[in-house]
């Protein structure tokens, strides 16, 4: 069950009187469609290309697809050249490079043409175009087509203001949007440019914070070991000045004894035993001068001691000093790296204020992009609806074309009426002139009419239809075959001799 096609829910006798109604309304339009094979002829001419009734009524395959090609390129811009890429291009995709071998260009860009073409023809009211009619072309099927499109190129023609406004309003929109689309991505290539050098400044920024914050701890560092420094040689100078204050007292002390034993020494040649006591009490002195003596050395040879470290001390101060004098420069540049900084910082304000005024900037074109957008929606839905009412205008004049159309044919077959009563009439009256004459060797068309109004009879009107008289009646001046004189009648007496 789920293989079968779907039926349709009519009953076969209703689509066959639906088939049969449609078939009626579309021979009924192509009836007024049609146009007289001179006219068809004509109208091509007209457009540069030699044709002949003869090429319509035996046409040429060749010549019509020209025909046609002329017809694509004038109303869609569309000819077999154009569609070469892209039929190229689907025969490489589909064969790869047996594309040319197995699909001819001539045979594949015929076919893109034809499809481009049946597009046209739906458009033109042609709803049975088929490749037959490129391939092997009939009269009849060439006078119905060509009548459609010379009707369609001629309902264009008259419709030329309308579609060029709505072509010229269109291009302007594109060209708009084209131009605001442009100017898009130019704000989005600066944004993009701007957010890349923000994010650089942002890591120097950051490189140079990271940097100041370590030469700000070793400066703190130095400092401390400044001061550290300082304490210990406040400490040095004052046990300097100490040691050096010690040494002066034992100095004056021992020039104070020298004079002291200079003064003792006549001493010396009194009694062994009062020399004995002397020397033995100067050499208790003297063993605790030695004593002392000694003492001194070696609290000199630590003041020397401390005399070196106080030297290496002050050359470590000098370093300290030049250290400092060092990072007194580093801080001079690093306050200038600060001032850079601040600027920087300040620029980055500057460019963060021109990033928001660019995003302020963008979302300002985004929503007049969106205005125009919707603008062109609108355009394009204004366009539709003056379309659909131009295609509803098209069917009221169609209609209206098919209704006079039938009371031309209404009015043909009533004068047609008329005239075989006037005829009818004439021969009472030719009878009653010439009574002798028989009439039976008077033919039913011994009454023509003259020249003059057999010209007006067979003038055309602008739309290829017969004009005939405006009150309908029929010619009034005759003729007799046989060369007789013409025979005038009025209304009054047509009437009197139909009365009688």
């Amino acid at each position: 069950m789920s293989y079968n096609p779907r039926m349709s829910i009519l009953p076969p006798a209703q689509q066959q009187q639906q088939s049969r109604s449609r078939k009626k309304e579309e021979e009924a339009a192509y009836a007024n469609m049609r146009l007289p094979d001179r006219e068809i002829v004509g109208c091509i001419n007209e457009l540069g290309i030699p044709f002949t009734i003869a090429d319509l009524q035996k046409p040429n395959p060749i010549q019509v697809q020209m025909i046609f090609e002329w017809f694509g390129e004038l109303l869609m811009n569309k000819t077999r050249q154009t569609v070469d890429p892209a039929m190229r291009a689907a025969a490489e995709d589909l064969c790869g490079d047996f594309g040319d071998a197995l699909m001819p260009p001539d045979t594949r860009n015929l076919m893109g043409f034809f499809v481009s073409l049946r597009r046209l023809m739906l458009d033109c009211g042609v709803n049975d175009f088929n490749f037959m009619d490129l391939y092997k072309p009939t009269h009849d099927r060439l006078v119905k087509i060509f009548s459609y499109i010379i009707n369609f190129v001629r309902f264009r023609e008259s419709q030329t203001s309308v579609i060029d406004e709505h072509c010229n309003r269109a291009e302007t929109a594109k060209a708009r949007i084209e131009q605001l689309y442009a100017e898009n991505q130019g704000m989005e290539a600066q944004l993009d440019e701007m957010r890349a050098n923000r994010r650089q400044m942002e890591a120097l920024v950051a490189e140079k914070t990271r940097r100041n914050e370590e030469l700000k701890k070793r400066l703190l560092e130095l400092r401390r070991s400044q001061e550290r420094v300082a304490a210990r040689l406040e400490d040095a100078k004052t046990k300097k000045g100490e040691l050096a204050a010690e040494l002066e007292e034992k100095t004056a002390t021992k020039l104070a004894l020298k004079q002291e034993s200079a003064k003792l020494r006549p001493y010396t040649l009194q009694s062994p035993s009062a020399l004995q006591a002397s020397l033995t009490e100067l050499s208790n002195t003297l063993g605790g001068d030695k004593s002392h003596i000694d003492s001194l050395d070696r609290r000199a040879r630590a003041l020397q001691t401390s005399t070196d470290s106080f030297a290496v001390v002050s050359g470590d101060v000098a370093s300290c000093i030049r250290l400092l004098e060092e990072m007194a420069v580093e801080l001079g540049k690093e306050e200038e790296d600060n001032a850079k900084n601040a600027k920087q910082r300040d620029a980055l304000t500057e460019r963060g204020a021109n990033v928001r005024e660019v995003e302020r900037t963008e979302g300002l074109l985004q929503r007049q992009l969106a205005k125009w957008t919707e603008r062109t929606e609108t355009l394009r839905a204004q366009s539709g609806e003056k379309a659909a009412r131009a295609k509803e205008k098209m069917e009221e004049l169609r209609a209206v074309h098919k209704k006079l159309t039938e009371e031309r044919s209404e009015k043909g077959k009533d004068i047609e009426r008329r005239r075989v009563r006037i005829e009818q009439i004439e021969k009472k009256v030719c009878f009653t002139c010439h009574p002798s004459r028989p009439l039976s060797r008077t033919p039913p068309n011994m009454l023509l009419p003259d020249a003059r109004s057999q010209r007006k009879h067979r003038k055309r009107s602008p739309r290829g239809t017969r004009r005939v008289p405006q009150d309908g009646g029929a010619h009034q001046t005759l003729h007799h075959r046989d060369g007789a004189g013409p025979l005038s009648f009025t209304p009054l007496s047509i009437i009197t001799i139909m009365s009688g």
